[in-house]
């Protein structure tokens, strides 16, 4: 595929250089403008494998700044658990018919959470839900009984990292439009997780390599160390 006169440009001003998380910021809002308000993703390569049982990172956290995205999002619960996720504000409630929609294709929400009396429900599915990183799961906060908390979270900008297949973690840090204080505040929050997370059988360099970029931008490299 030809690359565009624009990511020409713009890659050119940040090719073969390393930055400072403020400089690497910088970088990033003085390249040429899409049409649209570009999203912001933090791009990981951990020297972890991810193979060894004892080797994953994944969590989440939430970013002081939130994600610039209104998120829709849907509890599966029954009971009194239901009716706390309406009052605080969730996008869909439901059980059986929630699931029956979804298994007619409907997917218009972008948090799944219940409680774990009805995953046995949610596991007719799975297969539809985990593809699309939409499968409640403990470890990220969305098989829960605290059905409130948990939909705070993902309004107030709460995000999951995770290691793929090749060892790399990609997180969104917030939109071009949030200026320089914003995404330096919501990168470093991230950083600050992935320290946490680091396994204690982990060797070696951490952070192999850290890299931000806009929707339309080219990669900018950023010096982490640890």
């Amino acid at each position: 595929m030809k690359e565009s006169r624009r990511h020409a440009e713009a890659s050119k001003l940040v090719k073969q250089k390393s930055f400072d998380i403020a400089s690497g910021i910088d970088a990033l809002l003085s390249l040429p403008k899409a049409k649209f308000d570009e999203t912001v993703e933090l791009h990981v390569r951990l020297g972890v494998d991810g193979k060894n049982a004892d080797q994953q990172v994944r969590g989440t956290c939430i970013l002081p700044h939130g994600t610039g995205k209104e998120l829709k999002v849907l509890v599966i619960a029954k009971g009194d658990k239901a009716d706390d996720a309406a009052k605080a504000g969730a996008d869909y409630v439901g059980a059986e018919d929630i699931i029956s929609k979804i298994q007619g294709g409907w997917l218009d929400f972008d948090v799944c959470i219940t409680t774990p009396d009805m995953m046995g429900l949610v596991g007719r599915v799975a297969r539809v839900l985990g593809p699309k990183g939409l499968m409640p799961n403990p470890k990220s906060g969305t098989v829960t009984m605290d059905v409130v908390k948990a939909i705070n979270d993902a309004k107030a900008g709460k995000v999951e990292y995770r290691l793929d297949k090749t060892n790399n973690v990609h997180v969104v840090i917030g939109k071009v439009s949030f200026g320089k204080e914003k995404l330096v505040d919501n990168f470093n929050t991230v950083i600050e997780a992935l320290i946490k997370a680091k396994p204690a059988a982990a060797k070696g360099q951490y952070f192999k390599n850290v890299a931000i970029a806009s929707t339309m931008g080219p990669g900018i490299k950023i010096n982490v160390t640890l």
